[in-house]
């Protein structure tokens, strides 16, 4: 199965497609859809400029009353990096006034590999938008995040086959008291994941986010040592879920977890997409489920050998 698809849904309304230029459709309300905004940059017509289908969307509905965007392919994906879609928002915030929810970036791998989108710096939609209360963005080149203060932003995603050790070290370095969901994908080095343990620390020692009730940390080719740090993290006893799903991890990182602090306050811990041992499976499932964990470790990865040598891939990384 793929994981990078497009969102069916943000911030609790359906996704809905913006027709494109020439299209006859009737359109609903702004309020009642999170509005999805993308040119086909190859598509069998010449594709209209994204700033020319961005006037059209804000002269086509109520600016007012929209709640969500979600913005897909915006031109050649490794051509054109996401710097004019944030200076499209920045420049709408007094029309787009009820806007609560963005996500950068929600291309398919037909459209581009996660690898293959150019981002940029995408803090000035958190500066523009005081009031909003989600913010994603999918593709980790280019992409900057410094430090920021944000009073209201609940739920924050970095989907990337790699993310770069400078914008986990910005998100961690924020101010984000409200935040209950944190979701990042690290990825691989290969591909800018040069995230550490120690870039992770201060989140991981309960300093940073006092609202916090999930925490993702997926996607990671050193998912073990993840799982080993967070065995002993204090920010643990706080969480209502745990998601170390999508990366390599092994039956290191899971006897970590089972030799680690409690876990049996979770909801749902979610390892899925994993290279564990069925005896190893059991063992987490046997400690957590009778009191009532969801352990997901569905999934299982396919490794590869080459003269000797195991594989083992994360679930995204070009």
């Amino acid at each position: 199965m793929s994981h990078v698809e497009h969102l069916q849904e943000l911030h609790g309304l359906p996704a809905f497609d913006f027709p494109e230029r020439g299209a006859e459709q009737e359109l609903p309300e702004a309020g009642a859809v999170a509005w999805r905004l993308a040119v086909d940059a190859y598509g069998g017509t010449p594709a209209e400029e994204f700033g020319d289908l961005w006037t059209r969307f804000l002269a086509s509905v109520d600016p007012a009353g929209v709640r969500a965007i979600v913005v897909g392919p915006w031109g050649e994906p490794y051509d054109n990096d996401s710097g004019a879609i944030v200076r499209h928002l920045v420049d709408a915030r007094h029309q787009l006034t009820a806007l609560r929810a963005v996500f950068i970036g929600d291309l398919e791998m037909e459209e581009a590999e996660i690898s293959w989108i150019e981002q940029s710096d995408v803090t000035p939609v958190l500066e523009a938008y005081p009031l909003l209360e989600s913010f994603g963005v999918r593709g980790g080149t280019g992409l900057r995040f410094p430090a920021v203060r944000h009073k209201h932003l609940i739920a924050l995603s970095l989907e990337a086959g790699g993310l770069p050790g400078e914008v986990v070290r910005g998100v961690v370095a924020s101010d984000l008291p409200a935040l209950e969901h944190l979701e990042m994908w690290l990825g691989v080095e290969e591909y800018g994941g040069d995230a550490t343990i120690a870039d992770l620390a201060p989140l991981l020692a309960g300093e940073r986010f006092p609202a916090l009730r999930h925490l993702g940390l997926r996607n990671s080719e050193i998912q073990d040592e993840i799982a080993g740090a967070v065995a002993a993290a204090r920010v643990v006893s706080r969480l209502d879920s745990l998601d170390l799903s999508l990366g390599v991890l092994s039956d290191v990182g899971v006897n970590a977890l089972l030799g680690g602090q409690s876990l049996t306050h979770l909801r749902l811990l979610d390892l899925h997409h994993n290279f564990v041992s069925e005896p190893v499976a059991r063992r987490i499932e046997a400690a957590l489920e009778p009191s009532g964990v969801q352990v997901d470790l569905s999934e299982p990865g396919e490794t590869w050998e080459d003269d000797g040598e195991v594989h083992r891939f994360t679930a995204v990384s070009e």
